[in-house]
């Protein structure tokens, strides 16, 4: 009692001051008990909810998919769909995410994927430093000849624009500030030349723009570039559907002539110049990308499934084949990833991405007949009644497994989502990702080096006659039981990062430590064979049948931009760039989502 008297005091007015002090402490302790008990009694619905598995809405999907006009009379598709053993799988990885969430603890082994992070940052200083010794200034670097090569007579910046952001991210702070002077002092877009739109447009305007945020939007010299390079890209766009020519000029005269454009190149335009618009003002540019946009939703299409080219002069879809990988792959991707840069508020962007799925899933997904594999294969001879499956799959294609859980889950981690909110789609979709990347990955373990070729082909059971299709006489199969075979002309390895993005992707929203271990996998078999002791990383000729693989003279600037890029956030806190605030364009050059008020 005297210690109380002595805290309260005499005087009237002090005892009501500490009084109070109490009374907001009261109230404090327990409305944090109710939070926390709300907290504890939401996380036990939502691990209840978790075992649910939405049998009727997914019948119901299945057979609106079936009961759909065939794109063809004659070809009844692959009919794919999810298993119940899949959706259970499905079910502990959502839990498994929502306990992580419960405990709110960090991971045990963070400091070992602090360890292996640092590996990577080593990774990209030794691809930089080689760089900067033989090539510096350069738009491509050749390792093994240590000389580097220009696509115009004075260079466009390409090597440098497209992994400014790469340094940035890993904190290679010195190289950064070395890489971005040399391009303010020394780039010009005013010179004579010719230049592929689609690849200048991804990796030189997509990565200044990237560097002129993550710099911190203060670098006017950088967001000059930007502005002056799609200045002159932009002539491009002025054909008489808006389909621009694959390749542009730097110092445009006259009017374009267009005739076949690659679909997927026309279709990958249009997050960088939208967020050239955002940031300059001049909406032209989001005008001539969305009228671009706007032609390929009109144009006739096979159940959501576009062909490979664009006529330019009819504004309509031209060829036979459908694909998912080249010529195709980014059409795919930038029809999400557009309704996710302007934080969904573009729905016909999501509604045409939807329906792309759909003819996807009931075409073009199949199963392999042994390893079980799940493939996402193409169509020849679309423009006939009896169009022809063909069991190929580009390393490209391996993108789409983190794009239908980007789709999904909209970013958010399944830690952050309701099992109730994810709908039969959604499940569906996040099942359809992991077996994908599931695919993907045996295309690396199951090679000698642990590195994927080009592309490969599946052992495939014909549906019509039961018959598998036979091999053709290069067809190697790269494990003697297995399903995947490699022919001669595509066992090189570029070190692409289609894998790796999806494995980031998917390490962000499940949380599953086993696309960490993907990765590692992947970045060791990098190391120990594409790695040069004096500096640089190189292409590889053979990497399914010779050990060691013989080397290509050269390193791909989306080795350093992308694949190493991917790997160091795979390694980092899902926070470090978030999927609910970026879209990565398909050179993996994070740009922050945003409104247009």
């Amino acid at each position: 009692m005297h210690f109380w008297r002595r805290l309260i005091g005499r005087g009237r007015g002090r005892r009501q001051a500490v009084l109070a002090v109490f009374l907001v402490a009261a109230i404090l302790f327990l409305g944090r008990h109710t939070v926390r008990r709300q907290s504890v009694s939401e996380a036990e619905s939502w691990l209840r909810d978790a075992d649910r598995i939405p049998k009727d809405e997914y019948n119901k999907l299945l057979l609106e998919r079936a009961d759909r006009k065939s794109a063809w009379p004659n070809y009844a598709g692959s009919k794919w769909r999810a298993t119940s053993e899949q959706q259970r799988e499905l079910n502990q990885v959502v839990k498994a995410a929502l306990l992580r969430r419960s405990k709110r603890a960090a991971p045990d082994n963070e400091l070992l994927w602090a360890q292996r992070r640092l590996q990577v940052k080593a990774a990209t200083k030794h691809a930089w430093d080689a760089y900067a010794r033989d090539a510096f200034g350069s738009d491509e670097y050749h390792p093994l000849s240590h000389r580097g090569e220009n696509m115009t007579q004075a260079g466009v910046g390409y090597f440098i624009a497209d992994v400014l952001d790469t340094l940035i991210l890993t904190g290679l702070t010195d190289e950064y500030k070395r890489g971005r002077d040399y391009l303010a002092s020394s780039l010009t877009f005013d010179q004579p030349g010719a230049v592929s739109l689609f690849e200048t447009t991804i990796r030189v305007l997509g990565g200044l723009l990237s560097a002129y945020h993550w710099s911190g939007e203060t670098d006017a010299k950088l967001l000059q570039l930007a502005d002056e390079l799609g200045s002159r890209l932009a002539w491009s766009f002025d054909t008489e559907t808006g389909i621009p020519p694959e390749t542009a000029q730097l110092r445009p005269s006259g009017k374009p002539h267009a005739f076949l454009s690659s679909t997927a190149e026309v279709a990958t335009l249009q997050l960088e110049f939208k967020y050239l618009a955002k940031l300059t003002g001049k909406q032209e540019y989001r005008k001539y990308v969305d009228r671009i946009m706007d032609v390929m939703f009109k144009a006739p299409k096979y159940d959501g499934l576009a062909p490979i080219y664009m006529d330019a002069t009819s504004g309509k879809f031209s060829g036979s084949e459908i694909r998912l990988g080249s010529r195709g792959d980014s059409y795919y991707e930038y029809l999400l990833k557009q309704w996710l840069q302007t934080r969904q508020s573009e729905p016909a962007f999501h509604a045409e991405y939807e329906a792309a799925m759909e003819g996807v899933k009931k075409y073009l997904v199949t199963v392999s007949p042994n390893q079980k594999l799940t493939y996402v294969g193409e169509i020849q001879q679309a423009t006939t009644d009896t169009p022809h499956f063909n069991p190929k799959m580009d390393h490209l294609v391996c993108f789409l497994a983190g794009n239908l859980a980007l789709g999904a889950t909209k970013g958010r981690a399944l830690s952050n989502i309701p099992p109730t909110q994810l709908s039969a789609r959604d499940r569906e979709d996040l099942i359809l990702a992991r077996e994908l990347a599931d695919t993907c990955m045996h295309m690396y373990f199951d090679t000698k080096t642990g590195l994927s070729p080009e592309l490969v082909y599946f052992r495939h059971i014909d549906p019509a006659t039961g018959k598998e299709t036979e091999f053709n006489k290069d067809d190697q199969l790269v494990l003697p039981e297995g399903d995947i075979l490699v022919r001669s002309g595509d066992r090189h390895s570029l070190l692409r990062p289609e894998t790796v993005e999806s494995l980031f992707v998917l390490w962000s929203i499940t949380g599953e430590e086993k696309w960490r271990e993907y990765g590692w996998h992947i970045f060791t078999a990098i190391e120990k064979w594409a790695k040069l002791p004096e500096g640089g990383y190189t292409s590889l000729r053979d990497i399914a049948t010779a050990v060691p693989p013989p080397r290509e003279d050269k390193m791909e600037t989306f080795f350093v931009s992308e694949t190493l890029k991917y790997l160091y956030l795979l390694f980092s806190d899902p926070g470090s760039v978030p999927l609910t605030h970026y879209v990565f364009n398909t050179e993996a050059h994070p740009l922050p989502q945003f409104t247009w008020n």
